[in-house]
């Protein structure tokens, strides 16, 4: 593993850090006696065409390891994405570094300090997610854009030699679990499994609960993945997901299916306020777990 840099965790650092483009450089993110003996947290940036912030749940040791790349949602309002957290889903990633993989979760760009858009200053943030308008939307080019943005992580952690160059794990929720599926039709060789918590684009459209921009066109992108797509995957839905509901996640499913996908669906029961945030959270990890683990240990 090649040399790295420590820094500390301020604001000013990190922004400069991420622009002039440091290898990777980790730096502790928890105080050492909160953090699980087995387990270690960092923040990395990553040195990718396009430079990326990663939080990173890993065991003890040089590996390389077992990878897992884990993939945020989306937002469509630049404020929000500017206020984005370093981690989402850190319950989860802890969940699969306890268990001897080395956990990725990058920050795409246009998320956290790189969300600056400010049109009228001339300033523009790159964003890999924007769908466009409902009148005239494209599901399918941004969530290849971020299987794009995936597969550069995978392809520098394996050259890193940080992780194996094979049985990568890739996880992705909402508009994550999209670029997921998306990733999933281009089959790539280092990749033995996909898991999508929730996936989809096109939800809350003027921030109303099931309310869908186009899904008759998610629903045919969709497809367009499934005939590609021979990875094996792993849909897991909630019957109380107010962006992608039963109805759609079924027909989505379906088109995959029907395409040719390889794909395993389980429509879990209400879960929470939300259950689109089911991965979210710690007390649903009893519930994915297992079904997790069997996917895993089918699809080695």
């Amino acid at each position: 593993m090649p040399k790295r840099a420590k820094w500390l965790l301020s604001s000013t650092l990190l922004i400069s850090i991420f622009v002039f483009g440091t290898a990777f450089a980790p730096f502790s993110l928890a105080n050492d006696a909160a953090t699980p003996p087995a387990v270690k947290e960092e923040m990395w940036v990553l040195s990718l065409p396009i430079p990326m912030l990663a939080y990173v749940a890993r065991p003890l040791g040089n590996g390389p390891f077992p990878l897992v790349v884990m993939n945020h949602g989306e937002s469509s309002d630049a404020t929000a994405r500017g206020f984005f957290p370093k981690v989402e889903f850190k319950d989860a990633a802890l969940w699969f570094a306890r268990r001897g993989y080395f956990v990725v979760s990058p920050i795409r760009p246009g998320f956290g300090i790189t969300a600056v858009d400010l049109p009228s200053e001339g300033h523009h943030s790159i964003y890999l997610g924007d769908i466009g308008k409902c009148t005239d939307v494209n599901f399918r080019d941004p969530g290849i854009a971020i299987a794009t943005s995936v597969q550069w992580v995978i392809d520098y952690m394996i050259k890193e030699r940080i992780a194996l160059p094979k049985g990568v794990v890739v996880v992705g929720q909402s508009g994550g679990g999209w670029g997921s599926l998306a990733l999933s039709s281009k089959n790539p060789n280092a990749v033995r499994a996909i898991i999508n918590f929730a996936g989809g684009r096109g939800g809350h459209v003027d921030g109303k609960p099931h309310n869908n921009c186009a899904p008759d066109k998610l629903v045919e992108a969709a497809g367009e993945f499934g005939r590609a797509a021979r990875t094996p995957t792993l849909w897991i839905y909630t019957q109380n997901d107010s962006y992608f509901g039963p109805a759609l996640s079924q027909r989505m499913y379906d088109a995959y299916k029907g395409g040719g996908g390889n794909v395993e669906f389980h429509l879990l029961p209400a879960f929470g306020g939300d259950g689109h945030f089911f991965v979210d959270s710690p007390d649903a990890i009893p519930i994915w777990a297992p079904i997790v683990t069997q996917f895993l240990n089918a699809n080695k």
